[in-house]
């Protein structure tokens, strides 16, 4: 196949944009580039079609217009939001896994049609079909369509095109539809200067929009859930006719409408805690065979379907079914009720051979995925709740002590376990010469860590880590710290994405104070914690906005707590008994706060009123840190989040030394 089908390619047509000045849809420098609706009221483009008209003001108003959309009158539109490092200087080449925007149309209720964005994680390969718009003598925009083979790839995202066909200026942002499948699996990026050929970048990149991308999708699969689905004037009908959708004559084959439906339901159940549930749940469903090498992590519910292809085929209708299942008793081992796709499951079931009933009906988690059965039927909450005193879990502590008399900052430092038996005797120390300089610190420390952890660690579970500090170098990003040099591939180098790591005071040590052990009492008694913003927005810290807060009350800074304001509220956070606190630690503008904090504040929020109490958070807090890593997206409120969780039920023992001086 070398075209499109017909039907395909005009619902393709229908959702391709133009992006333009505001008030100027025509004549000369009116075209700033292509775009395409990928869900309602969203349209995905490349960011440097945006870059150079937004640079220095991100909330400018612009206009999009499709022939087929609004009657082909403009609309005003806004950026959501870009994969840029910033703003990219005049003339610098975007780097492809940076190239993409997410637009949003200010007006609702806006009737337009959405493509049909792949599921599958592998690289596409073959035929394609690009269509967008093109600046016409005068600059008048018109439309253009090019037909070009997929034949390379680089890294994870760049799809090269065979130099055979010629991409125009004003084309970057144009969707790229795969023939084979009938399936959007890229945005085109570049042409070739004086040549034909050019570069796209795949549908798969939408995966490092981080938060926003599960919330995206869903809103894609539930709008094509409620298409037409007897005409055949939409994507499934006509994909059920291409050479990708595989055989599908009995209902022990997936159909694309089945597709369509499973994709549908599942976006409507609650997103994965994590990547690894994904990952398990269609390894499982494989039969326990991993999806062939090469594919990208998956990160929602739908990833994991995109996972169940073989050779570029659907697989059976039972390895989708069985998956489906599984993501049911997921969700209900967390305290969902997944109904809709429960009872769909079943209802297809009835078309595949009763023989292999028994793989979906009585289908159960894997191993080390969902929460173990309670009592009397109920079920455990999925999260890992942080060590309690006397439970025989072990917790590594590093204590840093500063050298006091030392001119520059140094540190003395020692590596304590606690496993609810003896914590007074360190297993390494170093307490005398002049101490270590902070940023040597996690080379000197590598080696000792790595030695405690292998005595210490479960298989699959590993020892939280403890770092103990003066609460004037506590925006120490501990969370950072590469304890290997060279990590292998399936394990992150960085610690706070392979165990919990949290913040102590390292001045609380020795028997704890009555109004740290009340407020710790009174937080465990309290249930789901509550964001309590620090300082409150435009005020300076008092001892009052500590001292009367809920028990559930958790201090959240969106500044750093080493220093300035954010040190002066941490001393009172810690003054007044609070033992568990949230604070970004990379800096805080100087004049007030920003876009970023309200995101950090509303973030930080949600993800507290997730837990059920404060032992789940510290897990929870590395499970983001793990989403982050695994999307690399340096703009989430988390990224440089650190954690405050002190336990006076595990005091640090007391110092019989006192201070520490220089030599």
């Amino acid at each position: 196949m070398t075209d499109a089908d017909p039907v395909i390619d005009a619902l393709t047509r229908a959702a391709t944009v133009h992006l333009h000045a505001p008030g100027v849809a025509d004549g000369p420098h009116a075209l700033w580039g292509s775009g395409f609706f990928v869900a309602p009221g969203w349209i995905l483009t490349c960011a440097h079609v945006l870059a150079p008209q937004l640079r220095g003001d991100r909330a400018l108003v612009f206009g999009v217009t499709g022939s087929e959309v609004n009657g082909g009158r403009p609309l005003a539109a806004r950026l959501e939001r870009w994969l840029l490092d910033g703003d990219p200087r005049p003339e610098q080449r975007v780097p492809v896994e940076q190239d993409l925007a997410l637009v949003r149309i200010m007006e609702d209720g806006v009737e337009h049609e959405c493509v049909w964005l792949t599921d599958r994680t592998d690289h596409p390969g073959g035929r394609g079909v690009v269509q967008g718009y093109r600046p016409e003598d005068g600059g008048r925009p018109v439309r253009w369509k090019a037909t070009a083979k997929i034949n390379g790839f680089d890294d994870d995202y760049g799809l090269r095109f065979r130099p055979e066909a010629e991409f125009p200026k004003g084309g970057s942002g144009s969707p790229v539809l795969d023939v084979h499948t009938g399936a959007v699996v890229g945005v085109l990026k570049s042409r070739r200067t004086g040549r034909d050929g050019g570069m796209a970048i795949a549908a798969t990149a939408l995966r490092r929009f981080g938060p926003l991308y599960q919330p995206l999708m869903a809103a894609h699969d539930r709008w094509h859930g409620l298409s037409p689905k007897i005409t055949g004037h939409n994507w499934t009908e006509r994909q059920q006719q291409l050479p990708g959708a595989g055989v599908h004559t009995g209902g022990d084959q997936w159909s694309p409408r089945d597709r369509r439906e499973a994709l549908s339901l599942l976006a409507r159940v609650a997103p994965p805690d994590g990547i690894r549930p994904v990952v398990e749940l269609a390894k499982k469903a494989r039969g326990g065979v991993a999806a062939p090498p090469g594919q990208l992590l998956p990160y929602a519910w739908r990833d994991g379907h995109g996972l169940l292809y073989e050779a570029g085929q659907p697989v059976a209708a039972i390895a989708a079914l069985h998956y489906l299942q599984l993501v049911v008793e997921y969700e209900r081992g967390r305290g969902g009720e997944p109904a809709p796709l429960a009872e769909w499951v079943a209802r297809r079931l009835q078309d595949v051979p009763r023989i292999v009933h028994t793989v979906v009906t009585q289908a159960t988690l894997p191993a080390g995925i969902g929460r173990p059965l309670a009592p009397g039927g109920g079920r455990h909450r999925i999260v890992v709740r942080y060590p309690r005193p006397g439970d025989g879990s072990a917790v590594v502590i590093v204590e840093l002590e500063r050298v006091i008399a030392a001119a520059a900052v140094r540190f003395y430092w020692r590596i304590r376990v606690d496993d609810g038996h003896d914590l007074n005797e360190p297993l390494h120390e170093e307490q005398t010469g002049e101490g270590i300089p902070p940023e040597q610190l996690v080379r000197r420390l590598r080696e000792p860590l790595a030695e405690v952890f292998a005595l210490v660690d479960a298989p699959g579970a590993p020892a939280p880590l403890e770092v103990a500090l003066p609460a004037d170098h506590f925006d120490t990003a501990v969370h950072r710290w590469q304890l290997t040099e060279m990590a292998r591939l399936h394990q992150p180098a960085y610690v706070g994405v392979r165990r919990m790591v949290v913040l102590r005071d390292i001045a609380r040590r020795g028997e704890p104070d009555s109004v740290w052990v009340r407020r710790w009492r009174a937080m465990e008694r309290a249930g789901a914690p509550t964001a309590l913003r620090t300082p409150p927005h435009r005020q300076v810290p008092r001892l009052r906005h500590f001292e009367g807060t809920a028990p559930s009350a958790v201090p959240v800074l969106c500044r750093p707590a080493g220093s300035g304001v954010g040190r002066r509220a941490m001393g009172m956070a810690l003054e007044t008994g609070h033992a568990v606190a949230l604070w970004h630690t990379d800096g805080h503008p100087e004049q007030g706060c920003a876009d970023f904090c309200e995101r950090l504040h509303d973030g930080a929020a949600r993800f507290l009123a997730q837990a059920a109490d404060i032992l789940e958070l510290p897990e929870r807090l590395r499970r983001v840190r793990d989403d982050i890593s695994g999307s690399r997206n340096g703009g989430h409120w988390a990224e440089g989040v650190a954690m405050l969780y002190d336990d006076p039920g595990r005091p640090l023992p007391a110092d019989e030394d006192g201070p520490v001086d220089s030599p």
